[in-house]
């Protein structure tokens, strides 16, 4: 199953030297997800643990390459996916954080419960992030099969968890350059 990160469109996409040159006159700013050294969080939810810990390992591999050592990663288990917001504000209020990664997997069901769920657990994320400026990669699968989910958690570049510990981390790059 193909995801986004293997459309050839933006894999071999090429921004045009006119806009290139426009841009090299400006002021741009952005994030780096490598040579870090502080503290992330992955907070993970148990449910659907197989998926969840592809997810995991995707999210390790790229701490590690990025220079981030086991000895700053702590990884915290919740319940579900539901849970995933309190465990993070309750991470970024007690402010030993530079990055947090949310990971998981919601499967659509019969019942609108996958509703409810998904978006809270999206809501949530986001309004921690905002409200305590803690760049937290969403790596919590929202599909309608379990064949969908294991497609975004297999080992490679199209990850998930991989995906959301890169955001956080060049998200937590930028922030600290935006001062």
């Amino acid at each position: 199953m193909k995801t986004e990160a293997e459309d050839p469109r933006s894999k071999n996409y090429q921004r045009s030297s006119e806009l290139q040159k426009k841009m090299d006159r400006l002021n741009c700013v952005s994030g780096d997800a490598k040579a870090q050294s502080y503290r992330v969080a992955i907070i993970i939810g148990r449910w659907h643990a197989f998926i969840a810990d592809n997810l995991l390992a995707g999210a390790l591999e790229t701490l590690e390459v990025a220079g981030i050592t086991e000895q700053q990663i702590d990884i915290i288990y919740v319940p579900g996916a539901y849970e995933i917001p309190l465990a993070a504000k309750r991470i970024a209020q007690l402010a030993q954080y530079k990055a947090a990664v949310t990971l998981g997997a919601v499967i659509k069901g019969d019942t609108p419960h996958f509703d409810f769920v998904a978006g809270e657990c999206a809501r949530g994320i986001a309004d921690v992030s905002l409200e305590y400026d803690l760049p937290i990669g969403f790596g919590v699968l929202t599909v309608n099969t379990v064949d969908q989910a294991l497609a975004r958690a297999e080992k490679g570049e199209a990850n998930k968890g991989r995906e959301a510990t890169l955001a956080a981390l060049e998200m937590a790059d930028l922030l600290s350059k935006l001062t």
